[in-house]
């Protein structure tokens, strides 16, 4: 059985739908940037290990994704996710997970990469928003795409209502994408792509 380490920032909703999905991996620990990270009392009650790093007590990115590798590598992941885990990663970091490093945006890609994409999304007037889980490259929101779910924009949205939609895809999307990394069924292709084996 695979072991998954996940990263969260926050309230960790993702995380939670991930844990609450009952994934035929092993969820090793919940590791979190900060302590006040509401998502770490949620995996605590539900018997995982928790653990925080703080970005803050080192001098730069590079020393702190330094500490956290060797923090998650103690706990010998197959794969590692990032569930509003809000840290840019330094390539060294990126590169020691090639393969194993998954992520999920709140957009399709690769439109509307970075910060508020239901707002830009609302701006640019399209008439579909979603998310994508990816795999992780050194190139911010980039990287080979496992799966989108997409939702109408409607009109009247606001960046929270359009939020919303989106979120309960990604509960839904995350899961699916991780089962099929750890039921060995996701492939990356040399041309970028992924494929999925039935």
């Amino acid at each position: 059985m695979k072991n998954v380490v996940i990263l969260i920032s926050g309230r960790g909703s993702n995380m939670q739908a991930l844990v609450k999905a009952n994934l035929p991996c092993k969820i090793a620990a919940v590791i979190s940037n900060k302590a006040d990270a509401a998502g770490l009392a949620f995996a605590a009650e539900h018997g995982i290990q928790t653990a925080v790093l703080s970005h803050k007590d080192f001098g730069s990115r590079e020393a702190f994704d330094t500490a956290m590798a060797s923090l998650i590598d103690s706990y010998q992941p197959d794969l590692v996710v990032l569930a509003g885990f809000m840290r840019i990663l330094s390539p060294a970091f990126v590169q020691h997970y090639e393969g194993r490093l998954l992520n999920i945006h709140p957009s399709l890609l690769p439109s509307f990469k970075g910060l508020h994409t239901h707002q830009q999304a609302i701006d640019a007037g399209v008439k579909l928003h979603g998310c994508s889980v990816h795999f992780v490259t050194a190139e911010l929101d980039h990287g080979p795409i496992v799966a989108q779910a997409a939702v109408p924009v409607l009109d009247g949205d606001d960046e929270d209502t359009l939020a919303a939609r989106v979120l309960t895809q990604e509960h839904q999307l995350y899961p699916q994408a991780v089962r099929w990394f750890v039921e060995d069924k996701l492939q990356i292709l040399e041309n970028g792509t992924v494929r999925i084996r039935a």
